[in-house]
């Protein structure tokens, strides 16, 4: 469903031979036809996605026989899949984009699917896959109580759950050795978390430490003896490091690898070999550190073979010998391949959007630049194909959702339908942003609308300065932190932007915090440590929610919103809305009844983006 508030006024004199040099919208944001390969642990079958009913649903392919769909889902785009045994794959999927996600069990024999998970109003989260155990899965539900999550046993073959772990209320994460027993639980008290570890499985827990949230400790796996386990650490250190810990002593045993410039937050493993891989982390790119000759012989081999991209292997079976490799760069989604170590053959199994090529994608290029008050605002600059040499550019400013994540050197579909369109697109990792160290997060502390926004805000001056933008021509956009930003943009700096696009983003800093999903509010007073406190900040919220100071606002606006959104609710886009219909400022409003935190349907992508399009040509060009 569409619901608008106002027409866009200028689609009907736009006429289509005008942009005859464009790439169609649709092959943007259109779904591939083949993606998400994943091999089965035998090795002799390969799972995918692929469009039928215009969603995306899982098709196996078997040696000598033909391609086969063994999902028929017609409501939502499956996305997240995976191998259990050769003959079953689990799937999740929720309804509408409420976030309340069943598992579902597919028989390759039988061709019959099971929801294992079947209980309404219900989030299932994978807690340990159990990857060597082909009929079981370990699965957190909230189905007690919205707000905890208990651990159950699934049995794959009966669908039987048994409790695993019965939360006592305050366990927001559990953890596994390598037997599948949970032998870690963390727990927290809206601010402080204390982690919790168990010598046996099934014995009686007892506490390692308690943090505060500020620091970060997350164990990753255990030692291939169960007897200790690796986790990414800031603790003593401002960037996160990959340490052992010895939880007998309850002391770091040694630092595997740091990085002084960025978090090094991931680190792998090879179950068949039991000993640890490469590091993982993100500079200007992604990054990685092996720590085992093999792996880097094998992607070294890899490397070599795919020069110009970024090689990752992203599934394999379990004897380690065949593996889907990816090779992408920022300018296309790339190939996926099948690789035989055996024989070192490197098949193709497809190209992700053939439709769009590389030659014609625009080129992302990391950039730097200084806030106010002196800090390193790394970010990426998209220049329009053929105007890389150009000055006085029309731009789109584009901060990142989370706030607490980052943008990242990639294929981003939105940036090059932008470019495409003659917009150069700034994406900032405005203060906040992760993987920069603890001192650049925590500055983000109680700053949304404030120096935060001050990021976003010398982003463009810089680009001003630097020749790139015409100041007269600049327009915001960001969805869910990215829309905040875009209304308090808006706001506090009005004169800025010639226009705005609001994707399910906050409007008003008390009602986003009165309507987090249930499973968020154990970490309630950290967030009021992070953003604000609706009763010791009143003052400071109100100031910094957009809906209070609509009066400010005169920049054309567009607003995009699922109905079912569980994280920003509806009523965050209808309050900022209906404030400016009050007032007659000029406001565009779009509403799908079959989405949540972002339009994941291909339709209602198309629409969304159609939108956008008319709206930026509008008041860009």
């Amino acid at each position: 469903m569409k619901t608008w508030v106002s027409s866009l006024a200028l689609a009907a004199a736009l006429s289509s031979a005008a942009y005859a040099a464009d790439i169609p919208l649709r092959d943007f944001f259109r779904n591939p036809e083949q993606s998400n390969f994943t091999l089965s642990p035998d090795g002799k079958s390969v799972a995918f996605l692929a469009p039928w009913e215009a969603r995306r649903n899982i098709v196996v392919r078997m040696p000598g026989q033909p391609d086969r769909r063994v999902t028929e889902v017609k409501d939502r785009d499956l996305s997240g899949y995976f191998w259990k045994g050769n003959q079953r794959l689990v799937y999740s999927k929720d309804n509408g984009g409420d976030e309340n996600f069943h598992l579902y069990a597919v028989d390759l024999v039988s061709g019959k699917s099971r929801d294992l998970t079947p209980f309404p109003g219900v989030r299932a989260e994978i807690v340990d896959e159990l990857t060597e155990r082909d009929d079981e899965l370990l699965v957190g539900l909230n189905k007690r109580k919205p707000e905890v999550f208990d651990v159950y046993r699934v049995n794959l073959k009966t669908g039987k759950l048994t409790l695993e772990a019965k939360n006592p209320g305050n366990v927001t994460s559990w953890s596994t050795d390598h037997n599948g027993r949970i032998r870690i639980a963390t727990t927290t008290d809206g601010v402080n978390s204390t982690l919790l570890y168990r010598d046996q499985p099934g014995g009686a827990f007892r506490k390692l430490m308690t943090t505060s949230f500020r620091d970060s400790f997350n164990p990753l796996f255990f030692t291939f003896d169960n007897q200790r386990f690796y986790a990414a650490s800031n603790l003593g250190r401002d960037k996160s490091a990959i340490v052992e810990f010895d939880p007998k002593t309850g002391k770091e045993v040694k630092q595997i690898y740091h990085r002084d410039d960025v978090d090094v937050d991931g680190l792998g493993f090879s179950r068949k070999r039991k000993v640890i891989t490469c590091a993982r982390f993100e500079t200007d790119k992604p990054g990685r550190q092996c720590l085992d000759e093999k792996s880097e012989a094998l992607l070294a081999r890899l490397e070599a073979r795919l020069p110009g991209y970024q090689v990752d292997i992203q599934s394999a079976n379990r004897a380690e010998n065949r593996f889907i490799v990816a090779a992408w760069n920022d300018r296309t989604q790339g190939k996926r391949y099948l690789y035989d170590e055996a024989g070192d053959k490197l098949e193709l199994l497809a190209e992700i959007t053939p439709w769009l090529k590389e030659s014609e994608m625009a080129t992302m290029r990391p950039v730097q630049y200084r806030s106010r008050d002196g800090l390193t605002i790394n970010g990426y600059l998209t220049l329009p194909k053929g105007k890389e040499d150009a000055k006085g550019l029309p731009v789109i400013i584009n901060p990142h959702g989370g706030p607490w994540a980052r943008d990242s050197w990639r294929f981003n579909p939105e940036v090059q339908f932008f470019a495409n369109r003659g917009w150069a697109v700034l994406q900032m990792n405005f203060r906040g942003s992760t993987g920069y160290g603890r001192d650049f997060w925590q500055a983000s502390f109680k700053q949304w609308g404030g120096t935060m926004q001050d990021d976003v805000s010398d982003g463009v001056d810089w680009l001003v300065k630097q020749g790139v933008a015409d100041p007269k021509r600049v327009c915001i956009y960001g969805g869910s932190y990215g829309g905040y930003a875009t209304l308090a943009g808006i706001t506090k700096t009005p004169d800025l932007y010639r226009c705005a696009v609001d994707y399910v983003g906050v409007s008003n800093l008390f009602t986003f915090m009165n309507t987090i999903p249930p499973y968020w509010k154990p970490m309630l007073d950290m967030m009021h440590e992070m953003v604000g406190d609706p009763v010791k900040d009143k003052a400071m919220m109100r100031e910094r929610s957009p809906v209070f100071q609509v009066d400010r606002i005169k920049t054309p606006l567009l607003v995009l919103q699922g109905a079912k959104d569980p994280r920003v609710n509806i009523d965050e886009s209808n309050q900022i809305v209906k404030a400016l219909q009050k007032r007659g400022v000029e406001v565009e409003y779009m509403v799908k009844d079959n989405e949540g935190h972002g339009f994941r349907n291909e339709e209602n992508r198309f629409d969304a983006y159609g939108a956008m399009e008319r709206f930026f040509r509008q008041h860009l060009n």
